[in-house]
């Protein structure tokens, strides 16, 4: 067995654990909304910090990172927790991609024979930002899992980090401003913080949608 198929049998070997080990210590339960707001509002102003680092981990260990972002809306409003949810997604999934990106790219790369693939792979480093653009705008695959898979990719991990940024933007916004306004609806006030998040949220659902349709509507329109 050579280096490369160790690193990546250590790679499998990693996720599969972190994936295991989150469900069977229940680590999903610290991510209850609730207990999360109450415990990092009690660091005070070392709040945004230990807030950003839990997101940052979070992604690794293949938790759900909706709750997180519905916390940061509530606890730090539309701006900041706008800003603090992006740093942390991002941090996370880099992290995630440089994991993959060192113990499992090389095992793929020996794979890569031929013309065509060589070809393909270099298109990869060099548009791949493009995919990576589109998987989170229109979030159609799992954002966790995306994390490793373009890390096996030959994607440029600084366009990786760039497109992850910025075009997380639209849909971490729709859900922070949504959230932050979420308390005072439970105390009968409809703010227009809510009604906008409540639009945006509705435009990102359906991003996923208005793809396929478009899609289909132009497989039709050249066959």
């Amino acid at each position: 067995m050579n280096r490369k198929t160790l690193k990546f049998i250590v790679l499998i070997v990693f996720i599969a654990a972190v994936f295991f080990l989150a469900r069977w210590y229940g680590l999903g339960e610290y991510l209850d909304q609730d207990k999360l707001r109450l415990w990092i509002g009690g660091f005070g102003v070392w709040g945004p910090i230990v807030y950003m680092l839990i997101y940052t981990v979070a992604p690794v260990f293949m938790m759900p990172g909706l709750p997180l972002t519905v916390v940061g809306g509530i606890l730090f409003g539309p701006l900041w927790g706008t800003i603090y949810v992006i740093i942390g997604a991002t941090a996370g999934a880099s992290i995630a991609f440089l994991v993959a990106r060192y113990l499992g790219r090389g095992w793929v790369e020996g794979f890569i024979k031929g013309e065509r693939l060589k070809d393909l792979d270099e298109k990869v480093k060099t548009q791949g930002w493009k995919i990576v653009a589109f998987t989170r705008l229109i979030p159609l695959f799992p954002f966790n899992f995306l994390n490793y898979a373009f890390g096996l990719t030959s994607v440029r991990f600084i366009h990786y980090v760039i497109a992850t940024f910025i075009f997380m933007i639209p849909g971490a916004a729709a859900y922070v401003i949504f959230s932050s306004s979420i308390l005072n609806v439970f105390k009968g006030k409809v703010s227009r913080e809510f009604l906008i998040g409540i639009v945006l949220v509705i435009l990102v659902s359906l991003m996923p949608f208005l793809y396929k349709r478009l899609k289909g509507k132009r497989q039709n329109m050249k066959s």
